[in-house]
């Protein structure tokens, strides 16, 4: 079958061409040069943060982070299981174990309420996702981490540029990293950035990205030479990456604007479903700006929503369905950790399909992909809509 509407397609808004070729004129196209010194600014400007390091990936920020919370063998980290593997993979590289909190059932979001009680004397940190670009309810957060004496580590991988009561999602915990892979809101194909909120994480924050050497101080003539200090690894994203990934930032109001006109498309062409009860789509609260990063549907069960992916990919519409939860995967057993109920990540993640959401996306595209939902529902339930 033909797939005339992908589920992603990568976008050219601005000046990423431009500048691409202005890095490898320039003769700088290896890691940190002057446009991943501009990129790491801009980002650092948007959002109020106080420093901003690009990475390749949002998996290498989330290593450096685990790394920079000093996780060792035995500790614990608090994680929601309906997440991607590399939040719970960044930290068991240390030896650390994962401790799995459900969701909660309005954003999929870690349930803060069930966090305090995951807390053990093993504890080191808690690793909440903000997903779909809409926050966790960070304020309860911070305060369970600050009594408990836990680092928070935001994985903000779909966050660009949400906020949460008017803070950029990534700057709230002491750690926060981002993702601009090819799926994200604003991307380089593949790229990253750890945000460093704590001043006191900041200068082993260099030096890990730096192979574990003092190569940063060194080029700001801090010392007179450089050399190996501390682990760490090729965490540097290329110049010419940071180059593509700047347009996308100089287009960051344009292309969040556009997503939230296809967001609210959808979210009114569905309506009628939404009101009878036959799908929930995406919730926001009120005091969350989100990155319109994506737009689901949650069907009653997971036969429907298989039924509908297979309508929609007849109609040449690409739907996928996201996580498979971590605490029901092979590894997880493997890890030995406890086979905890999580009910509501079991529901959801089974019910959850994701509709195409891109820049290029047209009117017509969002208006033809919606019908084709309603047309589903129309032959399954005879609504009139």
């Amino acid at each position: 079958m033909t797939i005339r509407i992908p589920f992603n397609k990568p976008s050219i808004v601005g000046s990423e061409l431009i500048y691409v070729g202005q890095a490898v004129a320039g003769g700088h196209a290896s890691g940190d040069g002057p446009f991943t010194r501009r990129a790491e600014a801009a980002l650092a400007e948007s959002f109020g943060a106080k420093r901003v390091l690009l990475t390749t990936s949002c998996t290498s920020a989330l290593e450096m982070a685990a790394l920079l919370c000093d996780l060792k063998p035995g500790d614990e980290v608090i994680v929601p299981s309906y997440t991607f593997v590399s939040t719970a993979n960044a930290f068991v590289l240390r030896g650390a174990t994962p401790v799995f909190v459900d969701v909660r059932p309005d954003t999929l979001n870690i349930d803060e309420r069930l966090i305090e009680q995951a807390i053990t004397p093993r504890t080191r940190a808690i690793f909440p996702v903000h997903y779909g670009g809409v926050a966790c309810e960070m304020d309860t957060i911070m305060d369970i981490a600050n009594r408990h004496g836990l680092l928070v580590v935001e994985d903000a991988a779909q966050g660009v540029p949400a906020r949460y009561k008017d803070r950029a999602l990534g700057t709230i915990g002491h750690l926060g990293c981002y993702s601009f892979h090819e799926t994200k809101n604003i991307s380089c194909g593949e790229g990253g950035a750890l945000v460093v909120n704590d001043p006191s994480l900041e200068l082993r924050a260099e030096i890990l990205r730096e192979k574990g050497t003092n190569r940063s101080q060194y080029m700001r003539g801090e010392v007179d030479k450089y050399t190996w200090v501390d682990v760490g690894s090729s965490y540097v994203l290329s110049d010419m990456l940071a180059a593509f990934l700047l347009g996308q930032i100089e287009s960051m109001d344009k292309i969040t604007r556009r997503r939230g006109e296809i967001f609210d498309r959808y979210a009114s062409i569905l309506a009628p479903l939404v009101e009878r009860g036959l799908i929930r789509i995406p919730e926001v609260p009120q005091h969350c700006t989100t990155s319109y990063h994506m737009f689901y549907v949650l069907t009653a069960d997971i036969e429907e929503r298989t039924a509908l992916a297979a309508h929609l990919r007849a109609a040449g519409v690409l739907a996928v369905f996201h996580y498979v939860p971590l605490h029901s995967s092979p590894f997880a057993r493997s890890l030995g950790t406890p086979q905890e109920t999580l009910p509501q990540t079991e529901d959801l993640s089974a019910r959850l399909l994701r509709l195409p959401m891109y820049f290029d996306l047209t009117d017509w595209e969002v208006e033809e992909v919606a019908g084709h939902v309603l047309d589903f529902y129309r032959s399954r339930s005879g609504i009139q809509a």
